[in-house]
């Protein structure tokens, strides 16, 4: 079995949005754009609208239940992670920033781990 449920988003979102947000077929996964943006020496940068935590539960997955957290570009483009990294660092930036009125363009990029040696994990800072 297979069940979505959005937990929390930074804006109010329609019936419609929900059940768009909780369907990551087509949405962008941001390890791989990373990891593509690295290889080709180019910068990921995102000019953020709104982001949604979505919990699932997946009975195929070797951990049943984890969070997949959502970008959603001015564009109307979705990305998704699970990087608690990414997350926490993003959610800073963009509180501070919606709170100023400001725009949240970020970008996102790759770093070395220093617990892991030859492990990378995702991140980003304000442009």
């Amino acid at each position: 079995m297979y069940k979505a449920k959005v937990r929390e988003a930074s804006r109010e979102l329609t019936a419609k949005e929900k059940i768009m947000l909780k369907d990551t077929s087509n949405a962008i996964s941001l390890d791989e754009m990373t990891q593509e943006a690295q290889f080709n020496n180019e910068k990921v940068v995102l000019n953020i609208d709104y982001y949604v935590t979505i919990d699932v539960h997946n009975d195929k997955a070797d951990d049943k239940d984890y969070q997949q957290f959502i970008l959603v570009d001015k564009d109307g483009k979705k990305y998704y992670t699970g990087s608690t990294s990414f997350i926490n660092n993003f959610i800073d930036i963009f509180e501070e920033l919606t709170e100023a009125g400001e725009e949240v363009t970020i970008e996102i990029y790759r770093k070395e781990s220093k617990n892991y040696k030859g492990k990378e994990f995702i991140t980003c800072s304000v442009v």
